[in-house]
């Protein structure tokens, strides 16, 4: 039963990384360059596999870390090929997948408990917060692994920020139009 909700999981939430990453990279990229043909970074502006990743923590816990590895590799491998063997790209697939949850319990510990519980609603605000605390983070962490400039490393933070925004937006319509749609 456990091994088929985590592959579930990893199913539902693998998938949502990867459509996130092709909206990303093959819808919204190619518009960022006529709107930015300056912009030297490589970077998205509005990265919504950031909004997956700490959406996915924020459910799941832990187990955010399986559920994302499968979508997080399969992305690096399309990306880089045999290349996202070498060890800096390891080591980023490795911080993407578990910085998410460690700040979530880093949270909790500090007395932010964010987690969903049932009869509370999110206090999407303080995701909003964990979610930028999570992208600086993460962003340093790559950033150092891949020795990037300072400017990629703006780059990623906004596009996290702004990825996780648009996300949420979408996530908080959808839930107001299921209750209108439910409501008798």
């Amino acid at each position: 039963m456990f091994l088929q909700t985590i592959a579930k999981e990893a199913g539902v939430v693998s998938s949502a990384y990867v459509v996130a990453f092709f909206v990303t990279f093959e819808l919204l990229m190619p518009v960022q360059a006529l709107f930015f043909p300056e912009f030297p970074s490589r970077a998205s502006l509005l990265f919504l596999p950031h909004g997956v990743r700490v959406l996915s923590a924020w459910l799941l816990g832990w187990r955010s870390i399986l559920a994302l590895l499968p979508g997080v590799f399969l992305v690096f491998l399309y990306v880089a090929g045999t290349g996202a063997f070498v060890p800096s790209r390891l080591a980023a697939i490795a911080i993407a997948v578990s910085v998410p949850t460690v700040i979530f319990f880093v949270l909790r510990l500090a007395g932010w408990d964010l987690h969903p519980q049932v009869g509370k609603n999110p206090r999407w605000v303080w995701i909003m917060i964990a979610g930028l605390i999570i992208s600086v983070v993460t962003s340093f962490l790559t950033n150092w692994v891949f020795d990037s400039s300072l400017e990629d490393y703006f780059a990623y933070l906004i596009g996290d920020f702004f990825g996780l925004f648009f996300l949420l937006l979408l996530l908080l319509l959808g839930l107001r139009h299921f209750e209108r749609v439910r409501a008798p």
